[in-house]
C-alpha cells in the first residue's frame, strides 16, 4: 500500500523512490515546478496501480536493448544492423519493429553520402597495368582481390593521407598507413602490412587501385613484384572502377571522421586505429551476412576444417 505524504513530507517518506523527493519536500517541488501537490499524489497513485501488458513489457525491454546496441555502435547503427545484433543475442524481432521503436525515441543510424576529395593525380608518363577485375570486386573467396585507395584527412596540425588495403571478399582491412604527404612509400607500407596479416600467402592476389601516381610509381610496382601481387587499375576518372574503396571511405568519414575535431595528428592517427579495429572486429557489414569481417573470415575457415 502506498503511504501518501503530508505537505512537507519528501517523496521517500511518502513511499516512493523518486530521487528528487529524497532531497526536497513535495510542497517545495510543486511550487518550483508550478504544479499542484494533489496532481503529484494522483500521479503516484496511478503509477502504483498501473499494470503493463505483456506487449508493453516486450516493447520496454526492446527499447532498453536497442538503446544499448546503438550506444555500443558509437551511434552509427540503423535498424538493419540493430536488428542483426538483437537476433545474434537470441531476440526474435523484425526490422520494421526495430525501425518503429527507434523512430519513436528519436534514434537513427548514420547514412553515408557520396563525398570525394580528389587524391588521384595521374602521371602522364606512366604506363598502366590492365583492369584485371572489370568491377568484379568480390570473386567469391579470400585473397582473390585486394582493393586499395588513398583518402585525404586533416587535423589542427595539418593535412594527412590514409591508404588502406581491404580484402574484396570479406571486406576486412588488411593493412593501412597514414602519412603527412601522399606517395608510394605509404602505399608500400600498407602493402607490407597486408601481406604480413595474411602470413605471406598472397601470391597471384590481384591488387586493384586507381591510376594515382602513388600506385604507378616504381616503388609500388617493386613491392607488388616482391610479394607476388598482380597489379590492376581502373580507368582514369571512373569512380565505379574502384567503388568499394569509395564506399569504405564514405563509411569511415561519416561514422568517425566528420563527427570529431582532431587537434593533433596523433589524435587523428589514434582515431583511425580505433575505428579500423572496430570495423574489422565489431561492426556488422551487410555484404557478409551482417557479420563483422573478422567473424565472417572465421566462419569461412571453420567451414573447411
Amino acid at each position: 500500500m502506498v503511504k501518501y505524504a503530508g505537505p512537507d513530507d519528501t517523496a521517500e517518506t511518502a513511499g516512493t523512490a523518486a530521487p528528487e523527493g529524497e532531497r526536497f519536500s513535495i510542497t517545495r517541488m510543486a511550487r518550483l515546478l508550478t504544479v499542484s501537490t494533489s496532481g503529484y499524489y494522483q500521479y503516484i497513485k496511478r503509477r502504483a496501480t498501473t499494470v503493463l501488458t505483456p506487449r508493453q513489457h516486450r516493447r520496454a525491454d526492446l527499447e532498453v536493448k536497442i538503446v544499448e546496441i546503438h550506444k555500443d555502435s558509437k551511434g552509427t547503427y540503423g535498424s538493419p544492423r540493430v536488428t542483426a545484433e538483437l537476433r545474434a543475442h537470441g531476440e526474435v524481432v523484425n526490422k520494421k519493429t526495430v525501425a518503429k521503436i527507434m523512430a519513436s525515441i528519436g534514434m537513427e543510424g548514420i547514412s553515408p553520402r557520396t563525398f570525394k576529395v580528389k587524391t588521384t593525380v595521374v602521371d602522364p608518363q606512366a604506363s598502366f597495368p590492365p583492369d584485371l577485375i572489370e568491377r568484379h570486386f568480390d570473386q567469391g573467396r579470400l585473397d582473390a582481390v585486394w582493393l586499395t585507395d588513398v583518402t585525404y584527412l586533416t587535423s589542427g596540425e595539418g593535412e594527412m593521407f590514409l591508404c588502406a588495403i581491404r580484402d574484396g571478399h570479406s571486406r576486412k582491412v588488411l593493412g593501412y598507413s597514414i602519412a603527412d604527404h601522399i606517395g608510394a612509400e605509404m602505399v608500400t607500407t600498407a602493402i607490407d602490412r597486408a601481406v604480413a596479416a595474411r602470413g605471406g600467402w598472397c601470391r597471384q592476389t590481384i591488387l586493384h587501385s586507381d591510376r594515382g601516381g602513388e600506385y604507378t610509381a616504381h616503388l609500388t610496382a617493386a613491392a607488388c613484384f616482391r610479394h607476388g601481387l598482380r597489379r590492376s587499375m581502373g580507368a582514369t576518372g571512373i569512380c565505379w572502377d574502384n567503388s568499394p574503396s569509395e564506399s569504405f571511405w564514405s563509411t569511415f568519414k561519416h561514422e568517425e571522421y566528420y563527427r570529431h575535431v582532431f587537434a593533433t595528428k596523433s589524435d587523428l592517427v589514434a582515431a583511425v586505429d580505433s575505428w579500423i579495429i572496430f570495423y574489422n572486429t565489431v561492426r556488422r557489414h551487410s555484404a557478409v551476412g551482417m557479420q563483422s569481417p573478422d567473424s565472417y573470415e572465421k566462419s569461412l575457415r571453420a567451414a573447411v576444417t
